[in-house]
């Protein structure tokens, strides 16, 4: 969230807090809300179509009868983003009619692949490693220098299936973990933490 300039964050919260913090008894110039779904694709803006939405998505992720489909697009890479916030919750929603900006508008929600997508520029290597886990599902984005190598979502019941799934695109796209700082968006425990520090240059929280 933005207000007068200054940026502040109220983390990722459990459901039981969400209406105690102090950062939703305020209105600001500009609210991020980030939903964890995993149905989400990545499209080609040549190849996109607002009327296809549906279609693009559901070639990549199953939709059930009723879910709605939006896009966004995502000028840095000439790609759109296409995605379902139908993941079975309403909280994302009950926050974009609370958390209102200065304006009085409502702020959007958008998934956390948006996001992740959106901080893979900011990371000042040339290999860019962006992750968020939470609810059993890896979300991971990956380039190099500008281009784009890989995102997905990937089922992980458990962190180190996540590790797995980290270490394997790595391999196929032949990058050097120790070479590399990975960026979790999500919280990582100390035992989390510590592992992947075992294998990586360095673990960045942001």
């Amino acid at each position: 969230m933005e207000k007068g300039g200054v940026k502040r964050s109220s983390g990722w919260l459990s459901p039981d807090h969400i209406f105690t913090a102090p950062e939703f008894q305020s209105r600001y110039d500009d609210v991020e809300i980030s939903l964890l779904t995993h149905k989400c694709t990545l499209v080609p803006v040549q190849f996109f179509s607002p009327e296809l939405s549906g279609n693009l998505l559901s070639e990549v992720v199953d939709l059930d009868e009723g879910d709605s489909v939006e896009y966004v697009e995502m000028p840095d890479s000439g790609n759109v983003l296409v995605f379902s916030l139908s993941v079975g919750e309403t909280l994302s929603k009950v926050l974009s009619d609370t958390v209102l900006r200065s304006d009085g508008y409502k702020a959007r929600v958008l998934p956390e692949m948006y996001y992740m997508l959106r901080d893979l520029s900011s990371v000042p290597e040339y290999n860019r490693i962006v992750a968020s886990y939470a609810d059993g599902r890896l979300h991971l984005a990956v380039s190099q220098g500008k281009t784009l190598q890989l995102c997905n979502v990937f089922d992980a019941p458990d962190f180190t299936t996540a590790e797995y799934f980290i270490f394997l695109v790595m391999k196929r796209l032949q990058l050097n973990p120790e070479m590399s700082s990975v960026c979790f968006r999500t919280p990582l425990d100390a035992d989390q933490e510590m592992s992947l520090y075992r294998y990586f240059k360095d673990v960045v929280q942001i």
